[in-house]
Formats: C-alpha cells, structure tokens, sequence
C-alpha cells in the first residue's frame, strides 16, 4: 500500500494505492508551517471514512514545489506511518527518463517530472502537459518518454486576484466560461478576458512549441481548472486529472526495480 503525496503552491494532494489501483485521495490547502501531527490527524479521519487505515501503509512518494513543507511531509511518513519515503529530486531517485534541460533536473518541479512520466506511459507518443494550477505550465515530452522542457505563465487564479487586487474597481470574479466573447458589464468583460484568453494563450503556445517540436504533439490538460477548459479547443485532446500521481506511483515502481 502506497501513500503518494503531491505538495503543490495550492494544495497539498495524498493518495493511497494498492498497486495500480488508487482507493481514495484528499487535498488540503498547503501551508508551509502545517505540523506532522496536523496531518496525520487529518489523513486519518478521511481514511476511516474509506474503510482504510493508516496502519496499511508500508511505503510514499512525495514531489513537492514547496520546500518549507518537505519536513513535515518527511515527518508524517517517519514518525506515522513507519516508511522512509522516497522523494522526488533527490540523489540517486530514478525517474526512468533523461531530463534534456541546461540546468539539473532537480531544480525542474518534482509533478512536471511526474507527469512527464505518467504521459509517456499512458499515450506513448510525444505530447505536451498543460497544468492549469497556481501557474499554468507546459511540459514536452518526446515519443521516447524524456522531459524536454517547456514554458510557465502565470495561473488563472492568480491572475484574477491580480487583476482584483491591482485595480480599484474591478471586482474579484468566479472562473467560468462566459456566455459570450463581447462582455456587457465589467464582470461578463472579466470572465471573457481570463476564459478566452487562457484558450487563446494554450493554442498559440502549442502551436509554437508544435512548430519548434517538428511535429504534431498530444495535448493533455490536467490541474484543477483543466475539466473548464477541456472540450473548448480542438487543441486540448485528453483531460487527465490524476496524470501527477500516476506518475509518482510509476516513479516508485521503477526505484523498487
């Protein structure tokens, strides 16, 4: 029984599985300073309520994005659970693929690397990933499975509160698509502005990273805001939600081997 941890600017992501096969998962919002016994107390009441225990845990995973919570997370498998576990990024971790980047891929986010992973063995062909989480970022993989690089622009809640906080009249909107393009009130005008042009910023980026590719590339859209966006292009071909922890479970596999 696997717990793979997915600690991202937003949220903190735990999923158990028995192999291939994913029981239940939670989030809870990440804060940096959130305490191993904090957790623990938390992960355990939501498993009960699956009919798990903590105590059928026997190995994790963790990628996080946020340093100041990897001592914790440690902490929790440690102390709670009995497990060392394995961490993305770290020496001597085997992800299976060449990370082709001009810096060491432990400075490229631990769930970019998993979810290059998880695309490579579910659609075996050369795809990018696009994360609609705190920020929106793309990441090529080749058809041989290896990480290539890709781009990082700034998330769609981000840029709502930016432009909410940054402003004097413009209120704080919900993300939703806009019944049309040509907004009638400031708040239609808002809605139209991040809908549309998210959609606009996906398929000019994939066209681009397709043409500097030298080839049609999959699509796969995956993060919170991914199930909005999907079916809105002909771009976007796969919606893939779990894609980050399937890629961890994989990368676990691999370093058992």
């Amino acid at each position: 029984m696997l717990l793979a941890i997915n600690a991202n600017n937003t949220n903190v992501k735990f999923a158990v599985y028995d192999g291939d096969k994913a029981l239940g998962d939670w989030r809870i919002k990440t804060e940096a300073g959130r305490t191993a016994d904090q957790y623990v107390v938390w992960l355990n009441q939501l498993m009960l309520m699956k009919g798990l225990s903590l105590k059928s845990i026997t190995a994790a995973i963790i990628a996080t994005v946020v340093p100041q919570s990897l001592f914790h997370l440690n902490l929790l498998c440690e102390t709670h659970l009995g497990c060392k576990p394995l961490v993305v990024g770290d020496p001597g971790v085997k992800l299976g693929i060449a990370v082709k980047m001009d810096i060491p891929s432990s400075t490229v986010g631990a769930d970019r690397l998993a979810n290059a992973v998880a695309g490579h063995i579910t659609y075996k062909k050369p795809l990018v990933v696009v994360d609609f989480g705190t920020a929106t970022t793309f990441d090529v993989v080749d058809g041989d499975g290896n990480y290539i690089g890709g781009a990082i622009a700034p998330g769609i809640v981000l840029s709502v509160e930016i432009l909410h906080s940054a402003t004097a009249m413009l209120p704080r909107i919900v993300v939703e698509r806009p019944g049309r393009v040509i907004g009638k009130s400031t708040t239609e005008a808002m809605q139209s502005g991040i809908f549309w042009g998210y959609v606009g910023l996906v398929e000019g980026m994939v066209r681009r990273i397709s043409e500097e590719f030298g080839g049609p590339l999959d699509v796969v859209a995956t993060g919170g805001l991914a199930p909005l966006f999907h079916g809105q292009t002909p771009v976007i071909t796969h919606l893939d939600p779990d894609i980050t922890m399937r890629g961890l479970v994989e990368i676990y596999r691999r370093n058992q081997a």
